[in-house]
């Protein structure tokens, strides 16, 4: 079989340093773009390569790190720049249910990144094959909505439904997602949208692949030679305009048993998760606020030193899924998201990032997000639901968390 269906036998890979190219995302130069940047600093994507498909099932994440190892292993590699995310890079995203299909692994022919100061152009493929032309964004997105899989009061029934399984003690926590879908009079432009999303969340991680654009504050994990980094958040409030009750907001956060109760579990499983893997880790007795432009979050940034040479998808399938998308116990969680939700949450929630031929890679989980296709969009929201989560408040949570794509789509 085949190992990367699009892939020549041998790709040859060359990287050079290259003078700073200013806005990373305005060198992109057609719309299927590929994108992990934050605070201006990353690597984009463009052209294809090569694409390894990845089957469903419980051992996806070891099957799609053997073909893409397998893979760079042929490959003719120069790298003298020798960075995380330099020689040959896939760009990733994986659907949130390993029952589903959709994951993917995709490397780009041509990858321009900037990291401390240094900037750096790879060539993938043929090495005779031609730049592509430069197309300008297209300005339209979306501007029509329709509803999703459940109506608002479904979605309200559901998350009821939840809490009476979780008060009498079937699970501690499951985590209920909704989506909404948005439709342009032209296809969607996915570097219109990681414009908007780097501008006005330049803190988050910013992402495109495959059509998945978002821009996600949760750092699943980040792989640097053995240095590991994971920040986990769960526990939500929106900012207020008012400093006095945004402080207000901030405190009551911090304070609230049911945001503490929901933080815990998903720190204590990344903490269980990553022990095993590691020969130290660091993990914060108390969550500390992280603040974006639009929500506050509880926080925990988790940092530790691998055993082992493991690559950073080696771990990623030991985390996904975290009580912070999924729930606790994970499989009990799983089995009520798939009974309640009324849809396939594709990539929502699933990893998302890139990983190089070292292993080294950044990884987040696809939040504040949507799954771009033509002229359509289909946007996604989640709330983690504990015996004390009202349907009501969730509701408006959801939509909150819903307001990044929506400023996305529509400016």
């Amino acid at each position: 079989m085949k190992l990367a269906v699009t892939a020549p036998d041998r790709l040859a890979v060359r990287t050079v340093p290259v003078p700073d190219p200013g806005d990373l995302i305005a060198r992109l130069p057609h719309p299927t773009a590929m994108a992990w940047i934050r605070h201006g600093d990353g690597i984009v994507g463009w052209g294809e390569a090569a694409r390894i498909p990845v089957p469903p099932g419980d051992d996806r994440f070891t099957t799609a790190a053997g073909r893409l190892a397998d893979l760079f292993a042929a490959a003719d590699i120069d790298d003298p720049v020798a960075l995380p995310g330099t020689g040959p890079v896939a760009f990733g995203a994986f659907t949130f249910d390993p029952a589903s299909p959709g994951s993917a692994l995709i490397v780009p022919r041509r990858v321009l990144g900037r990291r401390d100061g240094r900037a750096w152009l790879t060539s993938i493929g043929a090495p005779d094959t031609p730049p592509e032309p430069h197309r300008p964004p297209a300005a339209r997105t979306g501007r029509r909505g329709t509803g999703g899989a459940l109506t608002p009061d479904d979605w309200k029934h559901a998350v009821a439904t939840a809490v009476t399984r979780i008060r009498r003690g079937h699970l501690g926590k499951a985590v209920l997602a909704r989506d909404l879908h948005a439709h342009a009079p032209e296809p969607i432009d996915a570097r219109v949208l990681l414009r908007r999303l780097a501008d006005r969340f330049p803190g988050c991680y910013t992402f495109s692949c495959d059509g998945m654009v978002g821009a996600t504050p949760e750092l699943l994990i980040r792989r640097a030679g053995g240095d590991i980094e994971s920040l986990v958040l769960a526990g939500t409030t929106p900012r207020a305009d008012d400093p006095a009750e945004d402080a207000a907001r901030a405190a009551r956060l911090a304070a609230s048993p049911k945001d503490r109760e929901e933080h815990r579990y998903a720190a204590d499983m990344v903490r269980d998760a990553l022990a095993p893997l590691c020969s130290s880790l660091h993990v914060p007795a108390e969550p500390e606020l992280l603040r974006l432009p639009n929500l506050l979050h509880l926080a925990s940034p988790i940092r530790g030193r691998l055993t082992g040479d493991r690559s950073v998808l080696d771990v990623v399938a030991a985390l996904h899924p975290t009580p912070a998308v999924c729930g606790t116990p994970t499989g009990t969680a799983m089995r009520l998201i798939r009974e309640l939700e009324g849809m396939d949450r594709g990539r929502y929630a699933g990893p998302v990032g890139w990983v190089d031929a070292r292993g080294d890679g950044e990884w987040g989980i696809a939040l504040r997000c949507a799954q771009l296709d033509g002229p359509r969009a289909r946007l996604f929201a989640g709330c983690g639901i504990v015996a004390d989560s009202d349907p009501a408040a969730e509701l408006a949570e959801a939509g909150h968390k819903f307001g990044a794509m929506r400023h996305a789509l529509h400016g």
